[in-house]
């Protein structure tokens, strides 16, 4: 089923939507919570939460790419159970080892003041990424937005993990230092 029309079911509340729309993205979306969380049972729970909340938030949106939509949900639902659990204990999964190779780059807190550069921050990101090659950005991305481990992205890739590593390492160096001319402190 196209996503026009599983999205037509979700504003016509139709139950339709949520099954169709677990069989066309729950491996997409267990992916990306697996990433971030690797707990399977923590995992399931994020997806069904997705499920919730793109029935309760579609009647007031209409996203234009379904996946992109329903996959920052599951991000940021995914990123909430992390900071829960990892409140009580620490956990080794690739959404910790992403933000600790991105620490020295970007401030991981944010307060009222933060929050105001927040968007800010963000425009310049985009451009960052605007500018690198293909390559680069499509291992960026995997690497820190889809928190793919670096050995998976380097082989979808077609690189060793080791030039894969090399190339992430400079890719945030140029990323810290576009970021301070951008006047962000790192």
């Amino acid at each position: 089923m196209k996503d026009e029309e599983i999205v037509a079911l979700y504003w016509e509340r139709d139950e339709q939507a949520v099954l169709q729309t677990k069989e066309k993205y729950e491996h997409y979306l267990t992916k990306i919570s697996y990433n971030i969380l690797a707990d399977l049972e923590d995992c399931r729970e994020c997806v069904n939460d997705t499920y919730l909340a793109a029935w309760n938030s579609m009647p007031e949106h209409r996203p234009n790419v379904l996946s992109t939509y329903l996959g920052r949900m599951i991000r940021q639902i995914s990123i909430d159970v992390f900071r829960k659990k990892t409140s009580q204990k620490r956990r080794d999964s690739e959404y910790a080892l992403s933000l600790e190779e991105l620490e020295d780059v970007v401030s991981g807190g944010v307060s009222p003041e933060q929050a105001l550069e927040a968007d800010r921050l963000k425009e310049s990101l985009s451009s960052f990424l605007r500018g690198l090659s293909g390559e680069e950005r499509k291992l960026f991305i995997g690497r820190y937005y889809f928190f793919d481990s670096l050995k998976r992205t380097a082989d979808y890739l077609g690189m060793s993990e080791g030039k894969a590593k090399s190339m992430l390492y400079r890719i945030r160096m140029r990323l810290k230092e576009y970021l301070v001319k951008e006047g962000f402190e790192p």
